[in-house]
């Protein structure tokens, strides 16, 4: 068995990797532990209120004013933290919407239809509600506080709620409360406006305008759009319309793409020049060809996306959550038509909306749109995304006053209370079901995005394992990288537990980082010709650090093979074209580093440990087992090659 110790931190990779993306998984741990701050930030909100209402209201009533020479600027705190700080909450929702337009779930174009649809469904039918509930009563202003989902808390919900394998569940989830939010921030600007100014509105359109020129000339200098920001939000600011909108339409500006072998190459020329000679311009061309082969957008991320969930979002709950709850609070809210539309919008609206229009688009498209998951887990991204805290708060504060606004603040505290039950009471509904039933009411029969683009090849891969078992793990993988070395270990363990599973290895010698690998790859293929792949696969990455050709040619002679017939293949070089078709492959499917993994056709993102890689087995034999075509098969099938 492999410690715990020796995988922690494998989420790190060689120098060509340059992720293109932070892994979902690692975007759902900021979001949950970020969910618990704002609860935390919620109650104190709610004890210090109850507690002392008058501190509570002077500290965010205090003002604060920004004044340069004649022209100024003044809002107080709970302004600055609602229109201000909410503007860095906003832009890491539009960076993720485009991550996953670009490179995500919906790079493939048509899985955007039906989320979207979804989301504008599970929008129209709340809203419905409350205008029903609220007819006749000025109070219908407030429809807009029952659009949106608070993806943070929706996301830690879920992870508390939710089942096991739900990766793809989530992806439905964030792509679905994300088109609430951009659409909510829309509402946000055009229902309600403060004070409207055309002039500061035309401001604002032109220095986007100049952001787009900016951009196009292939500018990536940070500062500049970080000026440009700024002088967008005053515009929008000064223009009446909540300059949160910024945020959101400048994250939805910046492009994530994968970084190209070119950018990787020239990144490590440059650490090379140097390590070589380690002057002060040197280490600026380092660092810039470093930060260049990331994308934009994963850059902003890695650097808003902790700010905004773990400082942003509590601030925004603890200036905002804050009501006196007391019997004349609570007995106005038991027949308020406000509190009654937003809990009954959210808790009922919002599931059915999502659900019904999700069944509409499948039946009237004949399946060519359906969910990625089960009907059974689509009522519950319908049930958890009646959390609306966050969002709905925003808009309540600009569309109500008064009375009115604390009984849409409670209203909004019952539904998130509400929801998460109800969401809690339907996955525990799905751990009820026989594993059959359960598995395909959470997973559905949706294939996957199929992330490598050759696939694999009986007569042609190096394949551990049954040659037609239902699950495959494609590694790409370089004999000289550590990683793989350790990978190597959790390989042999997996293809111990799950004996119904073929391994694939599939060669990309990083020749820029390892002077070796080329020769090891080369190495590996010469035994292959012997019938001796593996046993020389496991030799090499026993013995990493020792790859010269008389230690390979040792290596040779110690499995038995043929001395002259191995050293003839390696001088003349008739395992080059076979790497190099591995190389190719990895390219197309837009491999960067070491190891990769893909398992039924599907990237793996994240750590490849143990643990990591059987949850993502075991999800991978669910989904197959949902396919006509599958059928369990003898474990003991013939393998393609040795297993230990």
């Amino acid at each position: 068995m492999t410690s715990n110790n020796t995988h922690r931190g494998w989420s790190s990779r060689t120098a060509r990797e340059g992720r293109f993306n932070a892994p979902l998984r690692a975007f759902l741990r900021t979001e949950t532990g970020g969910a618990r701050l704002v609860l935390v930030a919620a109650v104190v909100a709610l004890a210090w209120t109850n507690l002392h209402v008058r501190s509570y209201e002077s500290l965010w009533g205090t003002s604060l004013s920004v004044q340069l020479g004649d022209w100024s600027l003044s809002h107080d705190l709970r302004t600055w933290v609602n229109s201000g700080l909410m503007t860095f909450f906003f832009l890491v929702a539009g960076l993720e919407l485009r991550r996953e337009f670009d490179i995500g779930e919906l790079r493939e174009r048509r899985r955007l239809a039906l989320p979207m649809l979804a989301g504008f469904g599970g929008m129209l039918l709340p809203i419905g509600i409350y205008l029903a509930i609220n007819a006749g009563h000025t109070t219908a202003a407030g429809w807009g506080a029952v659009m949106a989902t608070d993806t943070a808390l929706a996301l830690g919900a879920l992870a508390v709620f939710g089942p096991r394998f739900s990766d793809r569940l989530r992806g439905f989830l964030l792509t679905v409360s994300v088109v609430d939010d951009v659409l909510a921030i829309v509402v946000l600007a055009i229902a309600y406006p403060k004070h409207p100014s055309p002039m500061a509105l035309l401001v604002a359109v032109g220095i986007f305008a100049v952001v787009l020129l900016v951009r196009g000339c292939g500018v990536r200098f940070g500062p500049i759009y970080a000026l440009l920001g700024v002088a967008a939000w005053v515009a929008v600011s000064k223009s009446g319309v909540d300059p949160v909108a910024v945020g959101l339409v400048m994250g939805l500006l910046t492009y994530a793409y994968a970084p190209g072998r070119g950018d990787l190459q020239r990144a490590t020329d440059q650490f090379r020049l140097f390590r070589e000679q380690p002057t002060p311009q040197l280490a600026r061309m380092a660092r810039a060809g470093l930060t260049s082969a990331v994308s934009p957008n994963e850059r902003l991320q890695t650097l808003y996306h902790p700010w905004a969930s773990y400082v942003v979002v509590p601030l925004f709950a603890l200036a905002n959550a804050g009501i006196v709850i007391d019997g004349e609070l609570l007995g106005r809210a038991v027949t308020s038509p406000v509190t009654l539309g937003v809990v009954v919008a959210y808790v009922v609206g919002k599931p059915a909306g999502i659900v019904a229009t999700s069944w509409l688009v499948a039946r009237l498209s004949g399946n060519r749109f359906r969910p990625p998951v089960g009907w059974l887990a689509v009522a519950g991204v319908g049930t958890v995304s009646g959390i609306g805290f966050t969002v709905a708060l925003l808009i309540a504060t600009h569309a109500l006053s008064g009375p009115a606004l604390d009984e849409a603040k409670l209203g909004i505290l019952v539904a998130t209370l509400g929801a998460s039950l109800v969401t809690w009471l339907v996955f525990r509904t799905a751990g009820r079901m026989s594993p059959a039933r359960r598995t395909r009411a959470l997973l559905g029969v949706t294939e996957g995005i199929v992330d490598l683009m050759l696939p694999v090849d009986e007569q042609r891969d190096h394949m551990r394992g049954p040659v037609e078992a239902p699950v495959t793990v494609v590694e790409y993988g370089d004999f000289e990288c550590p990683y793989c070395g350790q990978a190597e270990s959790v390989v042999r363990e997996l293809l111990a537990d799950f004996a119904n599973v073929r391994y694939v290895w599939r060669h990309l010698p990083l020749t820029d980082v390892h002077s070796h690998a080329q020769l090891a790859a080369e190495a590996a293929e010469a035994a292959g010709a012997q019938g001796a792949f593996w046993e020389m696969h496991d030799l090499l990455l026993t013995h990493q650090h020792a790859l010269d050709p008389a230690e390979v040619l040792g290596y040779a002679e110690q499995l038995g093979l043929d001395p002259d017939q191995f050293r003839e293949h390696m001088v003349k070089r008739m395992g080059v074209d076979r790497v190099a078709e591995d190389v190719d492959s990895a390219d197309l499917s837009g491999v960067t580093g070491t190891p990769t993994f893909f398992i039924n056709g599907r990237r793996h993102h994240g750590a490849y440990d143990m643990a990591a890689l059987s949850a993502a087995v075991k999800g991978a034999f669910a989904s197959a087992k949902l396919r006509p075509e599958y059928h369990p098969r003898d474990p003991g099938h013939r393998e393609s090659g040795p297993a230990t």
